[in-house]
C-alpha cells in the first residue's frame, strides 16, 4: 500500500478504533462479573456435592454400627439367659467365675464379625453392657429371697461337717465340755461325725423410721436335741439362737430380742465348737439371753468411746428344767426384776487392726422358793490388741455371784431327783457361791487365707465354799469345782466361702474331791460360708 493511501485508511479508521475502545469500557465488567458468578456456581455445587457424600458415609457407619449393636444386644439376651438358668437351676456359686463375656456364649448363634469388628464388640460389652448385664444378675440375686413386706432379704448360713476323735470320757461325744472319770471296762475314746453345729440366718432390712435404719435377724442351729429313731445321731433338732431387731440412728442404736450378752463381745476362733462358744463351760459368757438394750456413740474428742446398757433375763442354767412345754419361772423372773448390766468401752476405728478395751458392770437380783433372796453380780473385763503384725490379742475375764445362767462354768452331768430339794435347797447354795474365770486367744495370720490360733480358758467356784456344802448336799459332789480348757487350731480359707480346719482341744476337770479328770479331742472341720 502507498504512503497516500495508508494515510487515507487511517484517517477513515479512527473513529472506528474510538467506538470500539468505548464499548470495552461498558461491556468489560459486565463480562467479568458474569465470569465471576459462574466460578462461585461452580464452587457451591461442590460444597453440596461433598456435604453429601459425607452424610452417606455417616448413615453408612450409623447402620453399621446399629448392625453392630443389634448383634451384641442379641448376645446380651443370650448371655442373660444362660445366666438366669444357671442361678434357677441352683448350680454352685463357682460357675459364675467360669463365666465368661456375653460375646463368646452367643458365638454360636450369631455370625461372627470380622476382626476389627469383634475388637470393637469387645470393648463396648466390657465396658458398657457387661456392667449393665452384671447390674441385672446382682438385681436377680437380691430379689430371689422375697419376703412379705417386700423389703430387702439376705439368707446366709454354715453348712458344716465335722469329724472328731476322742480320747478319754467326755460328756458329749461331738461336743465335749468337760472331762469324765474313766468307766471301767468301757471303751476309752470315740470316733465319729456330725452336721448339727450348721447355721441357717437370715436378715432382714426395713423402712427407716423416726430417723432410724431398722433391721432384723434371725439364727437357727440344729443343736437343739436329738431326735428318736433311725438317724437319730446324725442329724438334730432345730433351736432358735438369736431373733433381734435393731434401730440404728448416727450415734446411737437400740437392740431388743434373743441376744449374747453384750458386755462379752468376744468370741474365740474355732469352728469345732460353733453353736455354743469354745469356752462355753471354761471362761466364756455366752447364753443367748432375751435383752432390750441401747448403745450410744460419742464423737468428737470422746469418739473412741462407746456407752451400752440394757436389761436381761437370764436362763436359770441350775433349774434343770424339764423338757417339756410348760415354762418354769427362774429365780431372776421371780424377783419382778431384769438383770441390769453395763458396759463403757473404747476402740479404734482401724479395720484392719482392730483394738477395743471393755469393762462391765452386771447386777442380778433372784429369789428362790421359800422367799430366799440373792443379789447377783458380775465384773467384766474384755481386750481385743493387735500386737506384732499380722498378730491379735483378745480375751474375756469375770467374777462376781450368782451369774451361772450366763454359762462360763461347768454343770453337774447329773441330773437332781429330787426337784423341789433341788429348787429350794441346792439352786441357792450354788448361786451363793463366788465364781471366777475367763479366757484368752493369741492369733497369728500368715496371709488372707491361713491362720493359727492358740487359746486357753478357765471356769470355776470356790471350791473351799462348794467343799463345805457338798457335807450335806450330796448332789453338790457331782458339780465341777473348776474345769480348764485348751485349743489350737490351723484355719485355711482358699475361698472366701469355703473353710478348713484342723483343730486340738483338751479338758481338764477337777471335781471336789479326788484327782482332775482329763480328756482331748482332735478335730477336722469342712464348711461353706453361704
Amino acid at each position: 500500500m502507498t504512503s497516500l493511501s495508508r494515510r487515507a485508511f487511517e484517517r477513515s479508521s479512527g473513529p472506528l478504533f474510538g467506538l470500539i475502545a468505548i464499548a470495552s469500557l461498558f461491556l468489560c465488567p459486565a463480562l467479568l462479573a458474569q465470569s465471576q458468578s459462574s466460578t462461585a456456581g461452580a464452587q457451591d455445587t461442590t460444597q453440596i456435592s461433598e456435604k453429601i457424600d459425607q452424610l452417606t458415609r455417616s448413615l453408612e457407619q450409623t447402620q453399621v454400627e446399629l448392625a453392630q449393636s443389634r448383634t451384641e444386644i442379641q448376645e446380651l439376651r443370650v448371655a442373660l439367659k444362660e445366666v438366669l438358668n444357671r442361678m434357677n437351676a441352683g448350680q454352685s456359686a463357682s460357675s459364675g467365675a467360669n463365666a465368661q463375656p456375653p460375646a463368646t456364649a452367643a458365638s454360636a448363634n450369631v455370625e461372627q464379625p470380622t476382626a476389627a469388628e469383634s475388637h470393637s464388640s469387645q470393648a463396648q460389652i466390657t465396658q458398657d453392657d457387661w456392667d449393665i448385664l452384671n447390674e441385672r444378675v446382682e438385681e436377680q440375686r437380691q430379689t430371689k429371697v422375697e419376703s412379705f413386706s417386700r423389703y430387702r432379704l439376705k439368707l446366709s448360713g454354715l453348712a458344716l461337717f465335722t469329724a472328731f476323735g476322742n480320747f478319754g470320757q467326755v460328756d458329749s461325744t461331738d461336743l465335749p465340755s468337760i472331762a469324765l472319770p474313766k468307766i471301767p471296762g468301757y471303751s476309752d475314746g470315740s470316733a465319729g461325725a456330725s452336721v448339727r453345729q450348721s447355721i441357717i440366718g437370715l436378715t432382714g432390712y426395713g423402712p427407716t423410721l423416726f430417723g432410724a435404719h431398722t433391721s432384723a435377724d434371725l439364727q437357727m442351729d440344729f443343736f437343739g436335741g436329738l431326735p428318736t429313731g433311725y438317724g437319730s445321731t446324725s442329724s438334730g433338732l432345730a433351736e432358735i439362737r438369736l431373733a433381734r431387731i435393731r434401730m440404728d440412728w448416727t450415734d446411737t442404736s437400740v437392740v431388743a430380742g434373743l441376744d449374747y450378752p453384750f458386755f462379752a463381745p468376744n468370741q474365740p476362733t474355732t469352728y469345732m465348737s460353733v453353736v455354743v462358744p469354745g469356752f462355753a463351760s471354761a471362761g466364756k459368757l455366752w447364753s443367748w439371753t432375751p435383752t432390750l438394750r441401747v448403745e450410744h456413740r460419742f464423737d468428737g474428742a470422746f469418739s473412741p468411746l462407746k456407752v451400752e446398757a440394757g436389761f436381761l433375763d437370764p436362763p436359770s442354767s441350775n433349774e434343770y428344767a424339764p423338757n417339756t412345754n410348760v415354762r418354769i419361772t427362774s429365780p431372776t423372773e421371780n424377783s419382778r426384776q431384769p438383770t441390769y448390766a453395763v458396759r463403757v468401752s473404747a476402740s479404734t476405728k482401724s479395720e484392719d487392726r482392730p483394738a477395743a478395751i471393755g469393762f462391765s458392770g452386771v447386777f442380778s437380783p433372784q429369789r428362790f422358793v421359800g422367799n430366799y433372796d440373792v443379789s447377783g453380780w458380775a465384773g467384766t473385763l474384755d481386750w481385743r490388741f493387735p500386737l506384732l503384725p499380722r498378730t491379735e490379742l483378745s480375751g474375756e475375764f469375770f467374777t462376781g455371784r450368782g451369774i451361772d445362767g450366763f454359762g462360763g462354768l461347768p454343770l453337774s452331768p447329773l441330773k437332781p431327783t429330787d426337784a423341789i430339794y433341788y429348787a429350794s435347797v441346792t439352786s441357792p447354795q450354788l448361786a451363793n457361791l463366788g465364781v471366777i474365770g475367763g479366757w484368752t486367744q493369741f492369733k497369728f495370720r500368715l496371709d488372707t487365707r491361713s491362720e493359727f490360733n492358740v487359746a486357753a480358758g478357765t471356769g470355776g467356784r470356790n471350791s473351799g465354799d462348794l467343799r463345805d456344802a457338798s457335807v450335806t448336799n450330796s448332789f453338790l459332789f457331782s458339780v465341777p469345782a473348776r474345769n480348764q480348757m485348751l485349743f489350737a487350731n490351723y484355719i485355711f480359707k482358699p475361698r472366701s466361702d469355703l473353710v478348713f480346719s484342723v483343730e486340738y482341744r483338751r479338758l481338764r476337770t477337777y471335781q471336789v474331791t479326788g484327782p482332775a479328770n482329763s480328756a482331748g479331742q482332735l478335730g477336722l472341720a469342712v464348711g461353706f460360708l453361704f
